[in-house]
């Protein structure tokens, strides 16, 4: 029997979701809704943006989400890390940390306004 297949949703609170919301929405690009929320229509193997979704726990005391204090972090999937990190800078944004690159792609990170940091991922070529 199938069990789990992916990953359903990400949910979280906030003392302002709509204002978190619009900062998604303009600094992401993501389409929120008028529910408050986005949905992202699965890949298709095969063709650009494609690929996996990965689920890890950290350890308690892993200092990986720092500077946030929040026991979770959400990796968001990017075209191109570089170009994003330089816009979200420019636009005024929290960027975190030195962008880092590795055979599994190029990671950057961002803090929303809530103090949650997001970690941007730009997939090797071909994944």
């Amino acid at each position: 029997m199938k069990r789990v297949t992916g990953i359903g949703g990400i949910f979280f609170k906030s003392s302002d979701p709509k204002a978190l919301g619009e900062w998604y929405r303009k600094h992401l690009g993501l389409d929120v809704e008028a529910w408050g929320g986005v949905t992202f229509e699965p890949a298709v193997a095969g063709e650009p943006g494609a690929g996996s979704t990965n689920w890890c726990p950290f350890k308690a005391d892993s200092t990986y989400f720092a500077p946030s204090t929040a026991p979770f972090m959400i990796n968001f999937r990017v075209a191109d890390l570089h170009g994003l990190l330089a816009a979200l800078r420019e636009e005024g944004c929290n960027v975190v940390g030195e962008p880092q690159d590795s055979e599994f792609g190029k990671f950057g990170w961002v803090m929303d306004p809530d103090g949650n940091k997001l970690e941007l991922w730009e997939p090797p070529a071909g994944s």
